[in-house]
This record gives structure tokens, C-alpha cells and sequence, in this order.
């Protein structure tokens, strides 16, 4: 039996929470009552204003406003003016840190997962934990994991570039 996670479980830093993400539901609720779900595959770490990949290295700007706030909210912005990418914030309220949900079982790729979500700018700032139209769910699984360095961020140099802050189930 599969229980909802709450704001608890993102109140961690982004280095315990993403790999822990890994193997977790995440659920969509549409509007007609339909329920999507996929297992989290792939997930990536962004942490703080000194991690140069991170969207609050420039420091606090009305897009970022989101990186300070309290853990379990979402973070979506739009990738390359097309694609939503969904992040939820993790940590303590003023220290800007998330996890990208980086790919689903099924739709492999940030961007595939949002389209099959149906996830778009709307859900930017609502909470996985007290939203009723989007959650995670934890049935248990805790899958065997792999890590590797993040993707497409080479704008923020070697060392941001190559820490293994990316966690993977590995087949």
C-alpha cells in the first residue's frame, strides 16, 4: 500500500532527498479524476547560491523567488522556451536548494515526464504536499542506485559540471 509523502520528507538537504526521491510515484491528478502515475527513474540535486548550476547562483530574482521558500514546493520553469522542467524545493525556508525530477520509468526525460503529466507554469509554487492535484507517493520500493554527474549544465564549469549529483535505479 503506497502512502502520500509530506512536507517532512523534503525538509532535508537536496543530497539526501534526491536519491531518495528515486523509486518513489508521482501522482497527477486530472481534472476529469484520472490518475497518472510513474515511478520516479532519475533524479538531480541543485545546491544553493554556490552550486553554479543551480538557478540561485545569480542570487534572488523573481524567477528564483520559488529556491527560497519552504521545502515540498514546486519549482517549474520552461527549458529552452518549449519544455517545463518540474524541481521540488528541499531543505531549510532561505537556503535554496532542489531536486529536478529528472525522468519517470516510462517517459524517460524531464520534459516527456512533464508532457505526460500534463505539468505546465500552473504548478509552479504549489506544494507536493497539500496539493490535491499532484503528489508522491511511497509504495516501498527502494530500487538499487547508480549516480552520475548532472546534464546540460556545462555553463557552470568542471567542478559544478562533475559532481555525481544525479541518482539513477539502476536495471
Amino acid at each position: 500500500m503506497s502512502r502520500r509523502i509530506t512536507e517532512e520528507f523534503f525538509h532535508r538537504d537536496c543530497l539526501d532527498v534526491a536519491p531518495d526521491l528515486a523509486g518513489k510515484i508521482i501522482v497527477r491528478r486530472l481534472s476529469d479524476g484520472t490518475l497518472l502515475k510513474e515511478r520516479i527513474a532519475e533524479t538531480e540535486a541543485y545546491r544553493g547560491e554556490e552550486d553554479l548550476a543551480c538557478h540561485a547562483s545569480k542570487g534572488r530574482t523573481p524567477r528564483t523567488e520559488l529556491l527560497y521558500r519552504e521545502s515540498g514546493v514546486i519549482y517549474v520553469y520552461l527549458c529552452y522556451g518549449m519544455h517545463w522542467l518540474m524541481n521540488v524545493i528541499t531543505g531549510e525556508k532561505e537556503q535554496p536548494q532542489g531536486v529536478l525530477i529528472r525522468a519517470g520509468e516510462i517517459h524517460k526525460g524531464p520534459a516527456k515526464l512533464t508532457k505526460y503529466l500534463q505539468i505546465d507554469k500552473s504548478f509552479n509554487g504549489k506544494s507536493f504536499a497539500g496539493s490535491e492535484d499532484i503528489w508522491i507517493e511511497d509504495d516501498g520500493f527502494c530500487p538499487k542506485l547508480r549516480t552520475d554527474v548532472r546534464v546540460g549544465i556545462d555553463y557552470a564549469g568542471e567542478y559544478w559540471k562533475n559532481m555525481p549529483w544525479r541518482w539513477i535505479i539502476d536495471e
